[in-house]
């Protein structure tokens, strides 16, 4: 929790986007239907733009700030707010100014374009309350408690990634996977968003990954995926933690895409019990350091068996494998 030398906004602050449209060049701006993005989710995903010369998104946005904050008696004076959106893969950092549109300054709106070459893949979207504290002007008040994605990818407005599920031969695929033409799948951690590699020429594993859940099949179908998603997990916390980006003084940041979003999704059942950024310089010194990676091997394999569903796909299994051969047996 941070401390601030002046008097802060409490209550909640939100921010909403109410409209999309994008621009591509001699022609007007066009709107793009509301399942481009989620007001659940908190999500625009402008991979579903038709058009691939677009060259910028205009934003439609909506704040809704505590009345406390432009009351007469507040501690607070100019109050302003403002939407700023970031993207820490390229630097990108644009500021607008919202304009209030109620007598009481609670509900306040405006627009914010963003501009395709200034951004790589997910930018973040939050809202800030300004104004003047003690004589000092500019002091940020409040802040939305939970940022918005601009994803420039996706067609679909997820917050979570979905997994990319690739079905291959091995044997005679892209040259990198030929190396592993015995094993049923490899996890790619490379790409915007991992990927899981599965190796069609394997006897019989496109067979059972299709299979009926109600049959013997689809119980070791469901098992299989449930050790397939473990490998995944391991793999891509393995990924996030071996490329942080570092502050001067040491500290671990959290990376803005997937890599994060993994992190914050284990690190509490691998460092239980710490706050998520303490948990990350934890885990971060033991890696780099010269003990403790080992110690954590064991928790890191928990934390991914449980997102994983390992213990219950197993349990299902089990408890399928034995109703079936009681059936055999009468």
């Amino acid at each position: 929790m941070k401390a601030y030398p002046y008097k802060r906004l409490s209550g909640a602050v939100s921010l909403r986007v109410t409209a999309v449209e994008v621009k591509v060049p001699g022609e007007s701006r066009e709107p793009l239907e509301t399942s481009a993005f989620s007001v659940v989710e908190q999500v625009v995903a402008l991979g579903r733009v038709d058009q691939d010369d677009w060259e910028s998104a205009r934003l439609k946005l909506s704040a809704t700030i505590p009345a406390r904050a432009t009351e007469p008696d507040s501690p607070w004076r100019d109050v302003s707010v403002v939407a700023v959106l970031t993207e820490k893969a390229t630097n990108a950092r644009t500021v607008v100014r919202l304009e209030s549109r109620t007598e009481g300054g609670r509900e306040w709106s405006g627009s914010l374009d963003l501009w395709r070459a200034d951004h790589l893949d997910r930018a973040a979207l939050s809202v800030h309350v300004i104004a003047t504290v003690d004589g000092v002007p500019g002091r940020v008040i409040a802040t939305s408690a939970k940022e918005w994605i601009v994803d420039l990818a996706s067609e679909i407005p997820l917050r979570q990634r979905e997994l990319d599920v690739i079905e291959v031969g091995f044997r005679e695929g892209p040259e990198w996977l030929r190396p592993f033409k015995d094993v049923p799948w490899v996890v790619d951690t490379s790409g915007d968003v991992p990927a899981v590699h599965v190796n069609v020429d394997f006897e019989g594993i496109t067979e059972l990954l299709g299979g009926n859940s109600a049959s013997v099949e689809g119980l070791v179908r469901d098992l299989l995926i449930a050790q397939m998603c473990t490998d995944v997990w391991t793999a891509v916390f393995h990924t996030a933690i071996g490329d942080l980006e570092i502050e001067d003084d040491g500290t671990p940041l959290f990376p803005q895409d997937w890599r994060g979003e993994v992190l914050r999704e284990m690190l509490p059942d691998v460092v239980p019990n710490r706050p998520l950024e303490e948990g990350l310089r934890e885990v971060h010194r033991r890696r780099t350091g010269t003990s403790g990676w080992i110690d954590l091997q064991p928790r890191i394999h928990f934390a991914a068996t449980r997102r994983a569903d390992v213990p219950k796909a197993l349990s299902t299994t089990i408890r399928g494998l034995d109703r079936h051969h009681q059936g055999n047996d009468a």
